[in-house]
């Protein structure tokens, strides 16, 4: 077994007894997912503030929100279609929060620069979301592009832990996001067409067997 394995397996052990905890006190998936806004907004003021590390080990913590509300959910036998839903929605207030956190950080310290960089990573990351769900409202899935919620989550705990990386990580986001965007954007297009093409080829067959 591998050193990186035996981590893996370890850390989904704590994972699960973490689960298997939070399902035993009843509590609401939901109010997990709520718990996991909250810490984030905490992580956000940090970052406004410039105590980078500290606003790192708050994401971390919100992160461990993330990972637990859906197993609880599947665990307690809570799955629904609001909370899917729900999820979806504070994940993107949660993202949001960060960034404006940032915002308010290179504001502060008069850095308008990057004040425009990471408000063009916030364009990107929502836009990211919108364009797989608009696009999974015209073909059955659009999951490609490398730049979801968890690669930039990862990249901001990096940026934040590191602060003198924060600057390459927004860099990195913005440029990736907004890649994920445009190759989402060409492979709904391909996938639409094709799905129109097929359509057309059969509707001869049905004129013919009509007759």
């Amino acid at each position: 077994m591998t050193f990186t394995r035996a981590i893996g397996l370890a850390c989904n052990k704590v994972i699960r007894l973490i689960v298997r905890g939070l399902a035993l006190s009843k509590i609401h998936p939901n109010v997990l997912t709520a718990l996991g806004l909250v810490i984030n907004i905490v992580a956000a003021v940090l970052l406004a503030a410039g105590q980078f590390r500290t606003a790192g080990c708050v994401i971390i913590g919100a992160g461990l929100f993330d990972m637990v509300d859906g197993r609880v959910a599947r665990e307690t036998n809570q799955v629904t279609r609001f909370g899917g839903f729900f999820d979806s929605v504070l994940a993107r207030y949660s993202d949001l929060e960060l960034l404006m956190g940032l915002l308010v950080y290179y504001g502060t310290i008069n850095r308008p620069f990057y004040v425009v960089l990471t408000a063009i990573v916030m364009t990107g990351s929502v836009m990211v979301s919108y364009t797989r769900a608009r696009a999974e409202n015209t073909i059955p899935s659009c999951k490609v592009g490398f730049m979801e919620r968890p690669e930039r989550v990862v990249l901001l705990i990096i940026g934040a832990l590191f602060p003198d990386r924060m600057a390459a990580v927004l860099w990195v986001i913005a440029v990736l996001a907004n890649i994920t965007v445009i190759h989402r954007l060409v492979f709904t297009y391909q996938e639409a067409k094709r799905l129109e093409d097929a359509q057309l080829r059969a509707a001869p067959v049905r004129q013919e067997s009509s007759l």
